[in-house]
């Protein structure tokens, strides 16, 4: 017993090997200070999912270039951000990079602001910061004189940050650029070239489309093409159900930490209540890849109609028809009420070539929906109305199309295909109904759809190009009410949506006396 004693008391002690993370974690619960909220004035006791964002970010063998963290809102991604602009301006990371720039970024003034805001509030309450860091609230900047470092917030408004040499940079709320570029993310992305380990960190909800720079850095995080790019990504599945506890859960890490849980859940309570709301609600919220500007039918709902169609054969059967330009997308959809559900079959055609080029501009898999059987594709580099004429002959001998809406614009072109295809011009008289895609039209046409589609009494099956059509479609109204599609406003190609409104519109303008089938040559 005793010489197992004096064994044991000539093994050496285990040694603690701090890594770097840890020093940074350790630092951050040592000095910083809660800036704001029902627990401001304490000191910061980082929660697991914060620590594990550092770890992956600081502990990374390949070295960390470029750190994506994106979650819903008021899960202090700002406040992780300020914690470590100060450990690169005063703490163990300055000390490792002095006479380092750093440099925080937003899109508006008030938006870039919140960061340095943060930065200085914690740096005031803090008594090892006070007295080693200098704010200039003016200019928003901070300057730690004895390490050399200085951080400064910039905005898009202001002029760009050519000539800047930054070692560490935030990007706050990226998600909030349109399109795949920004002149300030590039201007001080290509500016680190200068030094040996800069360091990126990007913060946001997500953006509204796939096409967005957001967008774009999260999916080529996903893909893994670059070991020195960290993703934190919490965002919570579009089929599952938005308003479930579970469900916020996913994309919020905090929300049994220090979230006020009551807020959250009134907030979804709202979104449920009133759909106008629940587009916000998804992206920042659930932090889902979706445009706050509210569409005409919230996702859920149009889930909520996502049984498959039965065939149409023996019925009568509508139709929308939505000619495209030269090369874009034409869309053709037939419907027919079957026990009071209106079942939806819809058609759509590119041209053949350029398609996978047209799959990367547009962000969508045209490629995959071909192989699919979704997409079809017409001869050439551009729609082919004989071929889609051609179409509409077999179809209208194969169901008993009574009406087919269609917009006046292009139709002068179209028509002599389709006398060419065997239509004659009684049935293209009493059978094709001239459509206007304008609020007179359109406003009846959206009235009916909405209600519809809020009864639940459609059968869409979740076809994923009428998917994206629906989900691309923003509406605009007039002071008087009425509504239209707009294709301008919208964030994708709409004409599946504009072709099923179309298709509903002239529903009520059937006669129900003559099957036209007989009557194509």
């Amino acid at each position: 017993m005793g010489r197992n004693t004096q064994l044991k008391k000539q093994q050496p002690k285990e040694v603690v090997v701090y890594s770097r993370a840890d020093d940074v974690i350790d630092w951050i619960e040592q000095t910083c200070y809660i800036p704001e909220g029902i627990h401001i004035g304490k000191k910061v006791v980082l929660c697991d999912f914060q620590k594990a964002a550092i770890r992956d970010i600081y502990d990374n063998p390949n070295g960390t270039r470029l750190a994506i963290i994106s979650y819903g809102r008021k899960n202090a991604k700002t406040s992780l951000a300020a914690f470590l602009l100060l450990c690169h301006l005063c703490g163990p990371e300055g000390v490792r990079r002095r006479n380092s720039q750093l440099f925080s970024t937003a899109q508006s003034r008030e938006q870039a602001a919140v960061v340095f805001q943060l930065a200085a509030k914690i740096v005031r309450m803090s008594p090892r910061l006070r007295n080693s860091v200098h704010i200039k609230d003016s200019s928003k900047e901070l300057m730690c004189t004895e390490l050399g470092t200085r951080y400064r917030a910039l905005s898009a408004e202001t002029s760009t940050a050519f000539g800047l040499s930054p070692a560490f940079v935030v990007h706050d709320e990226l998600g909030q650029v349109r399109g795949p570029r920004s002149t300030l993310y590039e201007a001080l992305e290509t500016a680190t070239a200068a030094q040996a380990e800069p360091l990126t960190m990007v913060i946001s909800t997500q953006a509204a489309t796939d096409n967005d720079l957001m967008s774009m850095l999260i999916d080529d995080a996903i893909a893994g093409h670059d070991p020195r790019v960290i993703l934190k990504l919490y965002t919570a599945p579009t089929t599952d159900d938005p308003f479930a506890v579970e469900t916020i859960r996913k994309a919020n890490p905090a929300f049994d930490h220090f979230m006020n849980q009551g807020e959250v859940l009134a907030m979804a309570e709202n979104a449920r209540r009133m759909p106008a709301r629940e587009n916000q609600y998804r992206n920042l919220i659930l932090n889902q890849r979706i445009e706050i500007v509210n569409p005409f039918i919230s996702q859920t709902v149009w889930a909520n109609n996502r049984a498959p169609p039965v065939d149409l054969m023996g019925h009568t059967v509508y139709a929308g028809l939505d000619l495209s330009e030269a090369a874009d997308l034409t869309a053709y959809v037939r419907i027919a009420r079957i026990n009071g559900v209106w079942h939806v079959h819809p058609m759509f055609w590119l041209p053949s070539e350029g398609l996978s080029e047209k799959s990367q501009v547009d962000r969508v898999p045209y490629d995959l929906w071909r192989d699919q059987g979704f997409l079809h594709t017409t001869p050439g580099n551009t729609i082919s109305y004989e071929y889609v004429a051609e179409f509409l002959r077999d179809d209208f001998r194969k169901y008993n199309i009574s009406k087919l809406g269609f917009d006046r614009w292009n139709f002068k072109h179209f028509k002599p295909w389709l006398l060419k295809a065997g239509f004659n011009e009684y049935v293209i008289k009493d059978h094709f109904v001239e459509f206007g895609q304008g609020m007179q039209g359109m406003s009846p046409a959206l009235r009916e759809l909405e209600q519809i589609l809020l009864d639940g009494k459609i059968a869409h099956g979740g076809h994923p190009v009428l998917n994206m059509c629906v989900n691309n479609t923003i509406i605009v109204m007039d002071d008087a009410g009425n509504r239209k599609p707009s294709k301008r406003k919208s964030i994708g190609r709409i004409d599946g949506f504009v072709a099923l409104a179309i298709a509903i519109g002239v529903a009520p303008l059937d006669a129900g006396k003559i099957d036209v089938r007989a009557l194509i040559g």
